[in-house]
């Protein structure tokens, strides 16, 4: 369980670090950036929200608040808290267009920063559950590597950004089209910043 914590929190960081990222989309406090590797096609959205970065973590490192401003999650809950700092969930997702809606059984690794320069950290990637096989009901996909680093600006303002590592399985709608679904992307990050603000 310790390592599969150090590494989401590691696989986050190293996404992070990732040269040659792309700017898709640039609106007054959202920027939108992709980064293409082989099959893997990774997300990046940056933004500029006016609450402290410690208040920013405490919101979007509880996903059971994701609800209300995330529509891609319809329920959310807390199948076991294997620490103060980690959590594993179960999140159902909406279907898209002519399939079964989704679920993921992800663990959520939350890091305060050692030193005043590195960022919060919540680390998102798919467990296996026994306890929560596979239901016939839902489409069960896998979360690679996701979360939020949070870098703080001044007392009352921060910068949030969203990584996700995208494969078909996790957002079919956006690897089959990205530039048709940055609005979606753009519209949820607005929701984001509202929720935070």
């Amino acid at each position: 369980q310790a390592y599969l914590s150090y590494s989401n929190i590691a696989a986050l960081t190293h996404l992070a670090r990732k040269s040659g990222w792309d700017i898709t989309r640039t609106l007054d406090n959202v920027k939108i950036w992709t980064h293409e590797e082989g099959a893997v096609l990774s997300l990046k959205v940056e933004m500029q929200v006016k609450v402290p970065s410690d208040v920013a973590f405490s919101l979007l490192s509880d996903f059971r608040l994701r609800q209300r401003w995330d529509r891609h999650f319809l329920t959310c809950e807390v199948l076991q808290a294997v620490s103060e700092e980690e959590k594993i969930y179960h999140v159902t997702a909406p279907p898209t267009t002519g399939h079964k809606p989704r679920d993921f059984v992800i663990l959520v690794s939350q890091r305060q920063p050692c030193r005043p320069q590195e960022p919060y950290t919540v680390a998102v990637r798919s467990v296996t559950l026994r306890a929560v096989p596979p239901s016939p009901e839902f489409c069960r996909s896998e979360i690679l590597c996701a979360g939020f680093q949070i870098h703080s600006n001044s007392s009352s303002s921060c910068t949030v950004c969203y990584f996700n590592q995208v494969t078909s399985g996790v957002m079919p709608y956006l690897a089959a089209n990205l530039t048709g679904s940055s609005k979606s992307i753009e519209d949820t990050a607005l929701q984001c910043i509202k929720f935070l603000e």
